[in-house]
């Protein structure tokens, strides 16, 4: 049986922009290990040009332990990308070729994880990726890329950044709000209340008191990197204004 989940309600303008990028986001995209498991109606688990044969059992399988999941970017020789995340005593693979289950397998030095087809190796911020017996690639952790998508995984529906001071917010089911600011120093998590939404402004705001929120769709270009994003962010905490930009991330 294939898991099925809930998407959350966004605003038909957010939407739109979704089901645009849906297109470009990798393997992961619509794959979330904790956020998935909580959901109730059906909608099949669909990657990138194959069909995900993840089982419900399998993700019930996650520990609900002191383990903390750790995810990565791996970017090889060819430019593919290979998202990994981590479980107790193995990993997630998602690949261009599809998702896979992979078992912690003895190694003489670092992390190996194989399931007798696939095989990843990882030592620190590097990973050897490919098929058993064949050649492996070397492949590098992009930092930024796995930041965006451990939150994906985590449950995170949208996710901003913004900077001086360096700041960063996920909403999760469009209900909840997690503010971690003056470069990670403070951190607030909050429910939202009905959002307000302007299709014709492509503008939604929350406001829970000490806390507002405004999503606009604009397009937006962080002020240190200038990575494009197609949402402005302006966030209100504690008397200050802080403006960034964000996007969806299922």
């Amino acid at each position: 049986m294939l898991l099925m989940f809930r998407v959350p309600a966004v605003p038909d303008w957010m939407d739109s922009n979704r089901r645009v990028r849906r297109a470009h986001h990798s393997g992961s995209a619509t794959l979330c290990l904790e956020w998935c498991a909580r959901r109730t109606l059906l909608l099949t688990l669909l990657l990138p040009g194959y069909v995900a044969s993840i089982h419900a059992g399998d993700l019930q399988q996650e520990p609900a332990g002191n383990f903390e999941a750790k995810t990565f970017v791996f970017v090889c020789e060819d430019q593919s990308s290979h998202v990994l995340r981590t479980i107790e005593n193995g990993v997630w693979l998602f690949s261009p070729e599809g998702t896979r289950k992979l078992p912690l397998v003895r190694s003489a030095s670092g992390a190996k994880y194989s399931d007798g087809v696939s095989v990843v190796w990882t030592k620190g911020e590097e990973a050897l990726i490919g098929e058993v017996g064949g050649k492996l690639q070397t492949c590098h952790n992009d930092r930024r890329a796995a930041i965006w998508e451990h939150a994906k995984l985590n449950g995170a529906d949208f996710r901003a950044i913004g900077n001086e001071p360096g700041w960063n917010l996920e909403i999760h089911e469009m209900s909840r709000v997690m503010l971690v600011t003056d470069y990670g120093a403070s951190r607030v998590e909050l429910p939202l209340p009905e959002s307000v939404t302007d299709n014709e402004a492509r503008s939604t705001r929350w406001d829970a008191g000490e806390l507002t929120l405004e999503l606009i769709g604009d397009p937006c270009s962080d002020s240190m990197s200038g990575e494009a994003f197609e949402t402005k962010v302006v966030v209100t905490w504690q008397g200050k204004t802080l403006r960034g930009c964000g996007r969806p991330l299922h």
